[in-house]
């Protein structure tokens, strides 16, 4: 076996990728908060639904999509892989408790992960691939008049199953026609069951990147005694408060604005 392949066969090296792979969801999260902000927006969903079209559409971001979701499996996978060796070396629990001073996030990453993983494949059933490959999603026209830039919307049902997008000007009105992912979101947020999971959910991630993020840089040797306090900031305010509560809102709005004020 080269020395490559027993570095990344090694507990360090399932770390390492563990860390570089993390790293990587991070980033997204910061992206995929941002196009979901669209949903904040008053225009009965016609900046996500085009921002949905484009991430499903545009080649590079398809290509970027497929490696997180390699991304995911390999994290989840070599997550698992250590959590089994760690206790397989140590299969009696210590006599006395452990005083060491690790956060209750670091001894309950398992846990932690297992959640996102379930949330993560919920989530991605019900948005990206009812979006892609089923005929749960309707369809919206939008119609902007390009003199005074007044857009109005109503459902339409396409005439070929495999319709998309279209993008068409009639007597100075700009029309689109696209997938109302808007829609399915916003029905799936009248569910105060699946609100709570999803709630929940961001409370594991807060937890999850509170540890993991910079743990993450511990493990790739990224550490100084200038630049380590500011990776604990970031860790602690963005990824561990800003980014789940960010998420975390979107439910708790559109129940509130779907259900409880009507």
């Amino acid at each position: 076996m080269s020395e490559f392949k027993q570095t990344f066969n090694s507990s360090l090296g399932k770390k390492l990728i563990m860390a570089l792979t993390g790293l990587f969801l991070c980033t997204f999260l910061i992206v995929h908060l941002g196009g979901n902000l669209l949903l904040f927006r008053n225009d009965d969903g016609y900046g996500f639904n085009l921002y949905a079209n484009f991430l499903t559409h545009f080649p590079p971001i398809e290509v970027i999509a497929y490696i997180l979701y390699i991304s995911i499996v390999i994290h989840a996978i070599y997550a698992l892989v250590l959590t089994i060796k760690n206790r397989k070396a140590r299969p009696v629990s210590y006599a006395t408790p452990n005083r060491s001073p690790a956060t209750w996030s670091s001894k309950n990453m398992g846990l932690l992960g297992s959640i996102l993983l379930l949330f993560i494949v919920i989530h991605m059933s019900d948005f990206w691939f009812a979006y892609k490959y089923s005929n749960k999603v309707p369809y919206k026209e939008y119609r902007t008049d390009l003199a005074t830039d007044k857009t109005t919307s109503q459902a339409f049902t396409p005439v070929t199953s495999d319709f998309e997008k279209s993008v068409t000007t009639e007597n100075n009105v700009e029309v689109i026609k696209v997938k109302d992912l808007h829609a399915r979101v916003a029905e799936s947020f009248k569910n105060p069951v699946y609100d709570l999971f999803y709630v929940i959910a961001m409370i594991a991630v807060a937890y999850h990147l509170l540890h993991g993020f910079q743990s993450a840089f511990r493990t790739l040797g990224w550490t100084h005694r200038k630049y380590t306090p500011i990776v604990e900031f970031v860790g602690t305010w963005l990824f561990a408060v800003i980014i789940p509560v960010g998420f975390a809102l979107m439910p708790i709005w559109y129940y509130y604005i779907n259900v409880i004020s009507k």
